[in-house]
């Protein structure tokens, strides 16, 4: 075995919305991949000095990955735990980077009308006089789903490229595929199963865990990465808010905070004394919050007598020990 030390590698999909949604990514935490000419399949980071990126078909990177050619890979969860093997050898760093978002399922024909669970496959079964074809680039994830959830007996025929045609010309009865947003299925007269939900997925990192194992430049990588990452995709859920109170004291303020059901946050606000021409007795608050109850805590927020206020997006949220990290470690013992 050759003792050549190598650069640390991270491969990034080629191509489609996992590719712009990897570069993008990156480059919100400040790694932006340098890639001057867009028809070669090596790039670097330049704020990561002995990295390189390589790029690869979305499938080809979970192997790349658990064969330890390529330490650390950005693709689809779907395709990484359809092809990660039982051995171990991929660890699962991120499992939700926000973007390619879509969901695996069980789809059919329109036309059968009355088929709309698994249950009502049998129906199928019996007016085929066989066991259903089902046409998937998901062989490992369909078997496993049909066999947990049901006993029929299926047939599964692994097919690439366009699925939604294949009961239309008979080369399958059903398929499983991915779905977005829909609009293919309905093009296609194609409908999902209510119960057909195989999983969610979206983009996640993956990295060789043999590697991270043996190499303390490349765990200090993923460290970097998780630390980053993982502080970027918290706070985008959230919102800074800030926020001019009257009071009698800091302590006043905090007790009709702590009343509230949003605003009191995990630790409670942070409050200081404004300097008023008048020396009246005002306090700056500063809050987050998540975006989704944005609405609920200006209410609350005026509800303690809050006024001026000013919302920020937040760039990022650090943790003392980033859960993401723990995992990581706990990981690495076994």
């Amino acid at each position: 075995m050759s003792n050549i030390k190598r650069d640390i590698r991270i491969a990034l999909p080629s191509k489609g919305y996992l590719a712009e949604g990897s570069k993008r990514l990156l480059a919100e935490v400040g790694l932006k991949v340098y890639s001057p000419n867009p028809r070669q399949y090596i790039a670097q980071i330049p704020s990561m000095p002995g990295v390189k990126v390589i790029f690869q078909r979305p499938g080809d990177i979970v192997i790349s990955v658990r064969d330890g050619s390529v330490d650390f890979g950005i693709t689809g969860r779907d395709v990484y735990l359809e092809k990660q093997d039982s051995n171990g050898k991929i660890m699962e760093l991120q499992s939700q980077l926000g973007f390619g978002r879509c969901s695996l399922n069980v789809i059919l024909p329109e036309r059968y009308e009355e088929l709309n669970n698994l249950a009502n496959l049998t129906k199928l079964q019996a007016r085929l006089g066989r066991p259903p074809k089902v046409a998937t680039k998901f062989l490992n994830l369909t078997r496993k789903f049909f066999e947990s959830k049901t006993k029929l007996e299926i047939v599964v025929i692994q097919a690439e490229g366009t699925l939604e045609i294949a009961p239309t010309v008979g080369y399958a009865d059903l398929i499983v595929d991915l779905v977005s947003t829909g609009t293919t299925l309905r093009d296609n007269r194609l409908k999902i199963l209510d119960d057909g939900e195989i999983m969610q997925a979206e983009a996640c990192l993956i990295a060789n865990k043999a590697c991270l194992k043996s190499n303390l430049e490349t765990l200090a990588i993923a460290t970097q990465l998780l630390e980053l990452v993982g502080a970027y995709l918290r706070a985008n859920d959230n919102l800074a808010i800030f926020a001019n109170v009257r009071g009698i004291s800091p302590e006043e303020i905090a007790r009709k905070i702590f009343e509230k059901e949003v605003i009191r946050g995990l630790q409670g606000p942070t409050i200081s004394p404004i300097i008023t021409h008048q020396d009246e007795s005002w306090y700056a608050i500063h809050l987050i919050v998540r975006k989704s109850l944005l609405s609920r805590a200006i209410r609350e927020i005026r509800e303690v007598g809050g006024s001026g206020v000013v919302v920020s997006p937040v760039s990022y949220i650090f943790e003392e020990e980033p859960p993401e990290l723990i995992r990581m470690k706990a990981a690495l013992e076994t």
